[in-house]
């Protein structure tokens, strides 16, 4: 059977179930602590079935680290969604906070450089963004200003970023996130 045959065989939602299992092993034992055969025991099924599904750790972490962009973009739209004009960039930075704090190895995951390099997760990871550059772009159409929308977006990210991995590593202080959206802020007020 070949590798592409494997990774189609599968018994009910085995992959969900694997993606569930290294989630919660990753919040729990850290990445150090994941490994495929503590996974599949966690999951209840044998360490061989693992791989019907995926070559090796790096692409199951791979896939866990583009189902933490899919669930950061729905959240990012969801507080989108619920924020009244004006309040957008606030609910956006404070969703973006509120993830990396509830989940920081998974978000630590998203971000390491081996696993961020992987196909399955540039797109999610793209596709978060991209709600990101929606925000920059309505809400610069709103102060009918021609702005850089991928440069500011980019450079709020950024700023999230560091402000997120600041406060996880204890390094940022609790007011942080706020001097942070404060400043961010200030660059959207209409002159």
């Amino acid at each position: 059977m070949s590798l592409d045959e494997r990774r189609h065989y599968h018994v009910g939602n085995l992959r969900a179930r694997l993606i569930e299992a290294a989630r919660a092993a990753l919040e729990t034992e850290g990445l150090a602590g994941l490994n495929l055969r503590a996974l599949a025991a966690r999951a209840g099924i044998t360490a061989g079935s693992v791989y019907h599904h995926y070559a090796g750790k790096t692409e199951l972490l791979g896939e866990l680290a583009g189902s933490g962009f899919a669930d950061l973009r729905r959240a990012l739209e969801q507080a989108d969604r619920a924020a009244g004009d004006g309040g957008r960039l606030r609910a956006w930075a404070l969703t973006y906070f509120d993830f990396a704090h509830r989940q920081p190895a998974l978000y630590g995951l998203m971000f390491d450089p081996t696993i961020a390099a992987l196909p399955t997760v540039a797109e999610p990871r793209e596709a978060a963004l991209d709600n990101l550059r929606g925000l920059v772009a309505r809400v610069a159409a709103q102060q009918e200003r021609e702005r850089p929308v991928e440069q500011i977006a980019l450079a709020i990210w950024a700023a999230a970023h560091g402000a997120a991995s600041l406060t996880i590593s204890g390094a940022g202080g609790d007011h942080l996130m706020e001097d942070v959206i404060t400043g961010l802020e200030a660059l959207f007020r209409p002159a």
